[in-house]
C-alpha cells in the first residue's frame, strides 16, 4: 500500500520493531497497522471501539505478529504493559469528526488531553518513542495560507464549542514537546490535513465518504455552508508513507510536521467532482451551518498545508490524485454493501499522475 523508503530501514538502528497503535482499529490506525505488518514489524493495537471498528482490522488476524486488545487508555496497567513491550507508540486514539466534536465537547477534551497525557507518562518511564497525531484544525481561523508549522494559531472564542477539538490537540502538542524538552522523550508530532480513503466512516461528518455515499445512493449531496470553503485531501496510503518516513528521522524529534496534499479544492467543487466521477444523478443541496451543526458555528475558509518541511526532512510527496481517492472510497462502499462494481472512468495509473 505504501511507497515508503522505510521498508527495511531501521527505527533508530533497529531493523524490525514492535509498534503499539492506540486507536488502531480506526481508519488511519488500521492502515498503519497493515503497512507495518507488511514491512515485517510486530503490531499491538489498543482500541475501545468508540469510533473505530473491529472490521477494519479483522483481515490482520492472519499475521502472527499482530495482537489487539479491546480496552481504553484508562486501563493504566494494560497501557503501561503494552508500552513497555513496544519500541514505538503511534498515538492515534482521539475524538474525531466535526459532528462528534460539536455534540460531545466534554468527551472530546477529556479523550484527547487525558489520553495523550497517559500515553506520554507511560512512555516516559522507559523512554519509548511516541508519535502524536495532531490536526490541521489547530491553525483555526489563521489567514496565513498555506499553513506553516511555525505560523501563529488563531482560534475562536471559548464559548464556540467547535474550537474545543483544536484547543485539545494544541494542548496535546504542547505536552508532547514539553516531554521531549524536559524529559528527553523522543516524540514526533504531525498535523494531518483531511486524510481520506477506504474504511473512513461517514458517521462523524467526514466529508468525502459522506459525499460518495450520498452520490452512490442517488440522494442529494449535502454541502454545509456556501461551499466556497476550500480543503485539501490526501490519500491515506500516502499519509502512511509519510508517517513511516518521519519516524525514521532523528532530526524530526520534537518537531511539528504537516502531512497532507497541497491541492486545494472548494467543497462545492468537490461535490460536483464526486457526482461526475461516479456518474451519479444526485443534485447538490446547500445547508446553512446553523442547521447542520449549531447557531454561531464557525468554519475555516481555507485549509491547505505548506509541505516544505516534510519535503526537506524526508523527500516525501503526496502522489495519489483526489479522483483516484474518490474511486477507491466508492469501491470500498461497493464491496462493503456488495454492490455491483462499475468500471472506473480512468485507469488507476492515469488517475494517480500529478
Amino acid at each position: 500500500m505504501t511507497k515508503s523508503n522505510g521498508s527495511g530501514v531501521s527505527l533508530f538502528g533497529k531493523q524490525k520493531y514492535r509498534a503499539l497503535i492506540t486507536g488502531g482499529s480506526g481508519f488511519l490506525g488500521s492502515h498503519l497497522a497493515e503497512a507495518l505488518l507488511k514491512e515485517g514489524h510486530e503490531v499491538l493495537v489498543l482500541d475501545d471501539l468508540s469510533t473505530g471498528n473491529i472490521s477494519n482490522i479483522r483481515h490482520l488476524k492472519q499475521y502472527n505478529q499482530f495482537q489487539y486488545w479491546i480496552d481504553s487508555l484508562a486501563n493504566r496497567s494494560l497501557l503501561a504493559e503494552l508500552v513497555d513491550e513496544s519500541d514505538v507508540v503511534f498515538h492515534l486514539a482521539a475524538a474525531v469528526g466535526v459532528r462528534l466534536i460539536v455534540e460531545s465537547p466534554v468527551r472530546t477534551i477529556e479523550t484527547n488531553v487525558n489520553g495523550t497525557e497517559m500515553v506520554l507518562k507511560a512512555a516516559s518511564k522507559k523512554k519509548k518513542a511516541v508519535f502524536i497525531a495532531s490536526t490541521s484544525e489547530v491553525y483555526g481561523k489563521s489567514e496565513q495560507v498555506p499553513f506553516r508549522e511555525d505560523s501563529d494559531l488563531v482560534l475562536g472564542a471559548t464559548v464556540r464549542g467547535r474550537w474545543s477539538y483544536a484547543a485539545s490537540k494544541m494542548l496535546d502538542e504542547f505536552l508532547a514537546i514539553a516531554y521531549c524538552k524536559e524529559k528527553k522523550l523522543p516524540v514526533f508530532v504531525v498535523r494531518f490535513f483531511n486524510i481520506v480513503g477506504p474504511r473512513q466512516s461517514s458517521r462523524y461528518g467526514m466529508v468525502l465518504p459522506n459525499f460518495v455515499s450520498q452520490a452512490m445512493s442517488g440522494e442529494d449531496v449535502t454541502v454545509f455552508g456556501s461551499g466556497e470553503q476550500t480543503r485539501s485531501f490526501c490519500y491515506v496510503g500516502d499519509a502512511i508513507d509519510a508517517i513511516l518516513r518521519v519516524v525514521q528521522k532523528p532530526e524530526a524529534m520534537g518537531e511539528v510536521v504537516n502531512i497532507g496534499s497541497d491541492r486545494e479544492i472548494s467543497i462545492g467543487d468537490l461535490a460536483r467532482l464526486v457526482i461526475s466521477r461516479l456518474g451519479s444523478k444526485s443534485s447538490i443541496r446547500y445547508i446553512p451551518y446553523e442547521r447542520a451543526y449549531q447557531e454561531g458555528f464557525e468554519d475555516m475558509p481555507r485549509r491547505v498545508p505548506a509541505l516544505e518541511k516534510i519535503r526537506s526532512l524526508t523527500e516525501w510527496e503526496p502522489s495519489t490524485s483526489l479522483e483516484a481517492c474518490i474511486e477507491m472510497v466508492a469501491q470500498h462502499f461497493r464491496q462493503e454493501h456488495r454492490l455491483p462494481v462499475a468500471a472506473p472512468q480512468t485507469s488507476y495509473a492515469a488517475a494517480t499522475s500529478r
